[in-house]
């Protein structure tokens, strides 16, 4: 049966596929839909209309039920699959391929015989959604165009709040568009969730830029678009000299109107998306930037159109933008909260205990218990809420802007006791790579791994989303400003503390640190010269505390904070350096800088 036979047996509106007339993208969706055999296929255009359908068959199948407030929804996975399978999810790669250090692969042949055994047939009885999406703003040189298919009309529904719709490109660019495809299937389904996760498997086949996803609904694993299409994007960006970074972007609004562009990289539970959501300020993206040079200059766009946030401690006092957002009618996800009289609920909302409701383990009282007798939480720990980013009252309007956003600054956040101050600048763009991002540490807390104070290494935020080696990956942050104006590198740190073990700064202070930033990127404040970089000058901090939270900023507070703390620096440049002597092929400028920095530390009395 040839290609269009296939199709023209199963689409719906078959004519919204031939008018495309791009062999190579039939090709595709016709091989995977002959070979997961759904009943019916459904095309998705542009239109409002056909996100309509999509968000009717979400609740008519059941994968999402209906929520008091008017347009919300809920989505619970199964209990087993709540979060990103790192184990299985691998690169095939050919024998003459390398990804270099840590980075989890499979054989491209092996890989491809198996995903297509798990894909034979799992969609009959089934329908097939065909999304055409965009990675980046419609028509822009930041663009990147993929395909989606999926029997999970919740995946449907989650691609579609999250990605800019793309089916007029591909009608209109027709046989010359490039294009990310993923394949991915729920599986068989039992009580509503897939069934089979010992049989999940998330493959990603670099040579033909396609994401395979099978045995799963946990959104991590299945919108292949997110940090799925952020491996091959990084593959991408290597070949043709531009950055995909796990960033968000913001703005920061200075002095007479002005407003300063600022990226950031922060690991998990290192307050990312607080900083990118903080009062005053305006946000562009929360997760994914590309970064691009024009005109000796590096602009940034936010790949993404929505948030598939963490909703745990999103609260009225924390987050007010973004618990609005979650309280007015709207397209709203809430995926493994739990529901108590039609409304959700989540860990640290700020609400009265909650005894009883529905959650991913089905009907939950407290005291539930699984299969291995530890006690179910009410709402997991890594429950999500999905919601366009027009939706927050801070929605920045560049977000729309195809040409992307000059970046003034980059940002780069940890978690760290006793080592980094609040805020501080690097000396330069290579000093900044070196010290701060490509030295990025994230200690554990009890909410996370049960050991306290390990330190995680983690360059750039980026390391478990990396496809090519990491010394390629640093050289190419080093190349990439060689031939243009450089935004400042930062480092910030909110989890200081002093020696009686209680945090130095506030919930609120990032708001200062934002403001100081802005003004130093436009030349208005000075800076103390350390061995690790440029401090804040007291009276600057003095006065933006006044201004910004009506507070009294001391002194000796002042000196808590921004004292250097020679030793720890010492010996986290010792840290660093050991981790990266083991990794073959890094550029040996990395170790001379650490070793510089080591030269101004032992030098410094």
């Amino acid at each position: 049966m040839g290609d269009f036979d296939i199709l023209k047996e199963k689409c719906k509106h078959f004519e919204r596929l031939a008018c495309l007339q791009n062999e190579k993208l039939l090709a595709f969706i016709a091989e995977y839909v002959e070979l997961c055999n759904p009943e019916s296929v459904f095309v998705r255009t542009d239109s409002e209309e056909d996100a309509g359908y999509i968000r009717r068959k979400a609740i008519q199948s059941g994968e999402e039920l209906k929520l008091e407030i008017k347009g919300n929804s809920v989505h619970f996975d199964g209990i087993n699959d709540q979060a990103r399978d790192k184990e299985n999810t691998k690169f095939l790669v050919t024998p003459d391929m390398v990804l270099g250090h840590g980075i989890n692969s499979l054989p491209r042949e092996d890989g491809l015989g198996e995903i297509r055994s798990l894909l034979k047939d799992i969609m009959a009885g089934k329908e097939m959604f065909i999304l055409f999406l965009c990675l980046g703003p419609i028509d822009s040189e930041f663009s990147i165009y993929a395909v989606q298919l999926t029997d999970s009309s919740y995946v449907a529904h989650s691609e579609d709040i999250l990605f800019r719709p793309a089916y007029e490109i591909f009608k209109r660019q027709k046989e010359n568009i490039e294009f990310f495809g993923y394949v991915h299937s729920a599986g068989e389904l039992e009580g509503g969730v897939s069934k089979n996760v010992r049989k999940r498997r998330v493959y990603i086949d670099v040579v033909k830029n396609t994401v395979y996803s099978v045995n799963t609904q946990y959104a991590g694993n299945t919108m292949g678009l997110k940090k799925l299409a952020l491996r091959l994007a990084i593959r991408k960006a290597d070949k043709e000299g531009w950055l995909a970074e796990h960033m968000f972007v913001m703005g920061v609004h200075g002095p007479g109107g002005r407003k300063s562009c600022f990226l950031g990289a922060f690991p998990s539970f290192c307050g990312k998306t607080s900083t990118c959501m903080v009062k005053g300020e305006t946000v562009l993206g929360d997760d994914i930037a590309y970064l691009r040079k024009r005109e000796g200059r590096i602009y940034a766009v936010n790949v993404e159109r929505g948030i598939f946030g963490i909703i745990k401690d999103v609260n009225e006092i924390g987050d007010p933008l973004i618990w609005e957002a979650l309280n007015t009618e709207g397209e709203t996800i809430f995926s493994n909260v739990l529901i108590e009289g039609g409304e959700p609920r989540w860990q640290g909302d700020s609400r009265a205990e909650v005894s009883e409701g529905i959650n991913f383990s089905g009907k939950w009282v407290r005291g539930k218990t699984d299969d291995n007798w530890e006690e179910i939480p009410f709402s997991h720990p890594n429950a999500r809420y999905t919601i366009r980013l027009n939706s927050l009252k801070n929605c920045d309007p560049e977000l729309k802007n195809s040409q992307g956003v000059e970046v003034k600054g980059i940002i780069y956040g940890g978690r760290d006791s006793d080592t980094w101050p609040p805020v501080f600048e690097s000396f330069d763009w290579v000093h900044g790579v070196v010290t701060i991002a490509a030295s990025l540490e994230s200690e554990t807390t009890a909410a996370t791994l049960g050991k306290v104070g390990v330190r995680k290494f983690n360059l750039m935020a980026n390391l478990d989303f990396l496809s090519i080696p990491i010394w390629k990956y640093i050289k190419n942050h080093f190349d990439f400003a060689k031939d243009v104006s450089s935004p400042a590198i930062f480092g910030v740190n909110y989890f200081l503390k002093g020696e009686d073990g209680s945090y130095l700064t506030s919930i609120q202070d990032k708001r200062v640190w934002l403001k100081w930033m802005e003004l130093r990127v436009n030349g208005e404040v000075g800076a103390v010269r350390t061995p690790i970089g440029f401090l804040p000058e007291y009276e600057d901090l003095r006065k933006l505390f006044k201004e910004v939270l009506s507070k009294d900023y001391q002194e000796e507070d002042y000196l808590r904070c921004f004292g250097l703390r020679k030793r720890e620096n010492l010996v986290k440049i010792e840290r660093i350096k050991n981790i990266y002597k083991d990794i073959e092929g890094i550029p040996e400028t990395l170790f001379e800088v650490l070793e510089a920095q080591r030269e101004r530390l032992e030098g410094d009395s």
